[in-house]
C-alpha cells in the first residue's frame, strides 16, 4: 500500500464536506465534531488553499455560514460551494421556472427566480415538507409537462444529526423518478460539475486537490471520479462497512478531520 507521503504528494488545496465532517447539525445549531474547529484553523494557517463543498439544502448558504461561525469555525460565505446557488445559475441559463419542493430555510436563495407557470420541479431536503400532499403536487406538475424536468439538490440517502440518522433528499427523488419514469438532474455531490465548480473557486486542477468527507459514495466516490484524491472520516454517516465497499475505496480512512489535517500537514507538500 502506498505511504501517506505518496498518497498526499502534490496536494495544494483541500475541499471539506461540512455536515458529518465539521459538525453534526441539529437543534440549537448543532455540535462541532471534536477537534474540527482547531483542524480548520490549522489548515487556514498553512499554505494550502481551503474550500468547503456541501450538499446542505435545508438552509441558505449565508445561514449555514453564520451557524458555523457561531460554533467557532473560521469560514466565510465565498469559501462555500453549495447546491442552491448553483441551481439558481442553472435555472436562469435554461429559462426554467421551478415548482419548489424545498425547506423553508432555503427559500431565500430562490427569491429572484421566476416560479410562475412551472416547467420543472426542483426538490431539496424539505424534511417535514415531504408530505404525501407535497410529493403528489410535485408529481402532478411533472406529469403535466410535455418534457418533464426534475432537479434534485444532491442525491444523498441519509445524513447524521445530533438526534440520529435522517433520511435525505435522494430517497424522495427516487420516488418521483420511479413514479414519473424519468431521471433527475442532480446539482450537488456526487456530480462532476459540482466538484469542478468547487475546484474553480479554489483555482486548482483536480489532481492538486484533496476531498475530505464522511459519505463514501457522494464525497469520496464523486471526488475520485472527477480526478481528486479523497479521504473518508469515521464520523458523521460513516459506517464500518464503508471500508469494504465493493466499488468505492477511499485513498485513506481517518478517524476525524483533525487526523486528516495532521497527516496532510505532516506528509503533504508544504
Amino acid at each position: 500500500m502506498a505511504t501517506w507521503a505518496e498518497r498526499l504528494a502534490g496536494i495544494r488545496g483541500v475541499l471539506l464536506d461540512i455536515s458529518g465532517v465539521l459538525y453534526d447539525s441539529g437543534a440549537g445549531g448543532g455540535t462541532p465534531i471534536p477537534g474540527s474547529v482547531q483542524a480548520v484553523a490549522r489548515l487556514k494557517r498553512s499554505r494550502l488553499k481551503v474550500g468547503f463543498c456541501t450538499n446542505e439544502s435545508q438552509k441558505s448558504r449565508g445561514a449555514l455560514v453564520r451557524e458555523l461561525q457561531a460554533l467557532g469555525f473560521d469560514i466565510s460565505e465565498n469559501e462555500v460551494t453549495a447546491p442552491a446557488p448553483a441551481a439558481c445559475r442553472l435555472l436562469r441559463e435554461r429559462g426554467l421556472r421551478p415548482h419548489l419542493l424545498v425547506h423553508p430555510g432555503v427559500l431565500s436563495e430562490f427569491e429572484h427566480i421566476d416560479t410562475s407557470n412551472p416547467n420543472c420541479v426542483l426538490m431539496a431536503d424539505a424534511v417535514e415538507g415531504f408530505s404525501y400532499q407535497n410529493m403528489n403536487r410535485a408529481f402532478r406538475v411533472l406529469m403535466g409537462l410535455e418534457r418533464p424536468v426534475l432537479i434534485s439538490l444532491g442525491r444523498g440517502r441519509y445524513y447524521k444529526e445530533t438526534s440520529g440518522l435522517m433520511l435525505d433528499v435522494g430517497a424522495y427523488t427516487k420516488a418521483l423518478e420511479y413514479a414519473c419514469g424519468l431521471k433527475a438532474e442532480v446539482v450537488g455531490k456526487p456530480e462532476p460539475e459540482f466538484f469542478k465548480l468547487a475546484l474553480q473557486e479554489l483555482g486548482l486542477e483536480a489532481h492538486q486537490a484533496l476531498m475530505v468527507g464522511d459519505d463514501l459514495v457522494g464525497d469520496v466516490g464523486g471526488a475520485q471520479r472527477c480526478g481528486l484524491r479523497a479521504l473518508q472520516v469515521r464520523t458523521g454517516k460513516f459506517r464500518p462497512s464503508d471500508e469494504q465497499h465493493p466499488e468505492v475505496r477511499a485513498d485513506g480512512y481517518v478517524d476525524n478531520l483533525a487526523e486528516a489535517v495532521g497527516l496532510l500537514l505532516q506528509h503533504g507538500d508544504q
